[in-house]
């Protein structure tokens, strides 16, 4: 439904109506075209994607267009090919009918491929959702085309030569693919010089190699059955995953190509293999890219539409609590409800960045510099089981970021990495000049050029294959319940996708995770000089802060504004974590610290250490009562909630 279509709606429709512009705006961000008709096949629902898709007239799509007008519209202009219009009309209109799913492909006129899938709704009609896979057709088709070229050319080849076998295996040695030929007992006569670099097998003695030997129990199981057929007489191809000697899972599709005697029975099959590895992680990165895009923009919009309720709620709850400071239903239903706003903007800022519309400070930055800064905030931090390295060259490594915002993302994805290594291991900062040509920025999603890759890579546990797919959706964690929202990657991918960068990881279970950010490269020169303490340029480089408080939700928020006012940030959730934190960390710019926590040690001890031995240059108290005569001598209190301009003055106090 439109807009205008509810002019006349009455003052008991206003808000079911508001619902409905709602529900609407949601479905015309959505790149598939939904349409709904209901029993009489009468249109009750679209978004824009369907008129877009199905390039209908603007207008025609009105709630209780007939289905029979879009079909016949679709015939008159020959969406069905050749035929009598009316013909064509009352065969859809009749198979439409019987409101049965539907599962296919149409190709338009004009080229594009929808997929159309409908769902019957029972006693209501049918929902429809048309998806634009042209581009995904056409690059099947160009990789089917291809492959069968090349599988053909080996083939034909591969037959000219076998009565050479120096020739052949000079060949065969120089194709990047394994090629090798069996007999219709099964038994190897050839294998090129790939099987022997994947598997360290003598090809010199084919006939005394074991597929399943090589393959191993499990992949040998799902390959043979092919084989079989193979050996009938039926040329086969099939994908599946193995692993050469050094462990590492490869991706591959092989080929069976019979060899027929003069007789017509099968003498022995060319077998060809081709490594697909990279193919396939380029078509997994494409398909997260896009559903992460789709997501993105959706929460872009819901998110700006949160901010604006919040900032309604948030500014009366305050202007209620000031207007009302005496009354005792401020503390009992006010402040917990302005509290609850507040950490709830505090999650749409979250998605905000998810969604690549925060605001960014970008300049000229050098990467090694930032990764050598980061190793100092993390180093001291990180238990001794885990030993950190920085691989950097000595030049600089110019590029074009918000320094700030790169740093905390780099801190957050070494967190991780500390996570997944409880027993220790080995994490690496590293920094390379790169380039990427047109078909690897295609494949990253990201723009060709000069850039700097910088990758965070650990041997701890892993990932699997599904939680690589999710990691980077907003509130997707593995960790516990209380243990973070689930925004710290989403807001790295929208951080990097936003400064005009690509981000990619490997990873296998058990066999550690690298995560590959790739950022336009700069050609400004990177000042060295440190910035004036006072200069806008200096944010984003106040030090380290160790935040103490026993709950989570109040950290999440005190944590961002310690982000915003230039903080990296570390964490302890009771005052025998921060004692240890602080004897382990140097150079800690700030400790900032609730009071009452559990453990036995509290924040006015954590304080007192802090002080008596120099391990922060300023130390400040929160709390949610009034100080009183608790305070710590020398150490300003803060009362929650509080602003961060009385955070800052009680920052500035501190140095005074």
């Amino acid at each position: 439904m439109r807009d205008n279509e509810f002019a006349a709606a009455t003052d008991e429709e206003a808000a079911p109506l508001a619902r409905y512009q709602t529900l609407q705006a949601g479905l015309d961000r959505l790149d598939q075209g939904l349409s709904i008709f209901d029993a009489n096949l009468r249109l009750v629902a679209w978004n824009r994607a369907y008129e877009r898709l199905l390039d209908f007239p603007p207008g025609m799509a009105r709630l209780g267009t007939p289905f029979e007008t879009f079909i016949l519209y679709n015939a008159r202009r020959g969406e069905y090919g050749p035929g009598d219009p009316d013909a064509l009309v009352a065969e859809r209109v009749a198979a439409a009918r019987t409101f049965r799913a539907h599962d296919l492909e149409r190709t338009r006129p004009d080229g594009c491929v929808l997929h159309i899938h409908g769902e019957p709704l029972p006693g209501h009609g049918f929902v429809t959702l048309y998806s634009d896979v042209t581009a995904q057709r056409n690059a099947e088709r160009t990789i089917r085309q291809q492959n069968a070229e090349l599988e053909s050319r080996v083939v034909a080849r591969t037959a000219e030569l076998v009565s050479s076998e120096q020739r052949m295996r000079l060949v065969m040695d120089s194709i990047p693919a394994l090629v090798a030929y069996f007999d219709r007992r099964r038994v190897y006569g050839y294998l090129n010089r790939g099987y022997h670099e994947w598997f360290r097998i003598d090809t010199t003695r084919p006939e005394t190699v074991s597929a399943r030997a090589f393959l191993g129990d499990e992949v040998y199981a799902l390959v043979k059955p092919h084989v079989l057929r193979a050996v009938a007489g039926e040329s086969v191809t099939f994908e599946y995953e193995l692993f050469i000697h050094t462990g590492e899972r490869r991706s591959v599709r092989t080929s069976l190509v019979p060899e027929f005697a003069s007789d017509g029975t099968v003498a022995g099959c060319f077998e060809l293999t081709f490594d697909i590895t990279e193919q396939k992680r380029a078509q997994e990165l494409l398909a997260r890219t896009q559903k992460l895009e789709s997501l993105g923009h959706l929460t872009g919009g819901l998110a700006h539409d949160f901010n604006n309720i919040l900032t309604v709620v948030i500014g009366n709850l305050a202007a209620l609590k000031d207007a009302c400071p005496g009354d005792p239903n401020v503390p009992e239903y006010i402040q917990p409800a302005l509290d609850a706003s507040r950490r709830g903007a505090d999650l749409v800022k979250g998605l905000m960045r998810f969604a690549r519309r925060q605001p960014l400070q970008a300049g000229a930055a050098d990467a090694a510099a930032l990764l050598r800064s980061v190793e100092g905030l993390v180093r001291h931090s990180l238990p001794e089981r885990i030993h950190l390295g920085v691989d950097v060259e000595a030049q600089p490594l110019g590029i074009w970021i918000d320094a700030a915002q790169l740093e905390q993302a780099i801190l957050n994805m070494v967190l991780n990495a500390r996570d997944a290594m409880p027993s220790g291991g080995e994490l690496t900062l590293r920094a390379r000049p790169a380039h990427l040509d047109a078909n690897a920025a295609a494949a990253l999603q990201t723009t060709p050029g000069n850039c700097v890759r910088i990758d965070v890579q650990d041997n701890g546990c892993g990932m699997d294959a599904r939680t690589m797919a999710h990691m980077f959706e907003p509130f997707f964690t593995t960790k516990q319940p209380g243990s973070g929202t689930g925004l710290g990657m989403a807001m790295v991918y929208g951080f990097i996708k936003q400064s005009g960068g690509a981000i990619d990881v490997r990873s296998q279970p058990g066999r550690g995770t690298t995560i590959s950010l790739w950022l336009p490269a700069s050609e400004r020169a990177v000042d060295p000089r440190p910035a004036p303490a006072a200069a806008p340029e200096a944010a984003g480089r106040r030090g380290l802060a160790l935040l103490v408080d026993d709950d989570a939700q109040v950290r999440r928020v005190v944590r961002r504004t310690l982000l915003d006012m230039g903080y990296a940030v570390l964490e302890a959730d009771s005052g025998v974590e921060a004692l240890a934190l602080l004897q382990q960390t140097s150079d800690i710019a700030l400790l900032l610290s609730d009071v009452a926590m559990p453990g036995g040690v509290d924040g006015r001890e954590v304080a007192a250490t802090a002080r008596q031995l120099h391990l922060a240059q300023a130390v400040v108290l929160m709390s949610g009562n009034a100080a009183g005569d608790r305070a710590v001598a020398g150490v300003p209190w803060l009362v929650k909630p509080f602003t961060p301009a009385q955070l800052a003055d009680a920052i500035e106090a501190c140095r005074a």
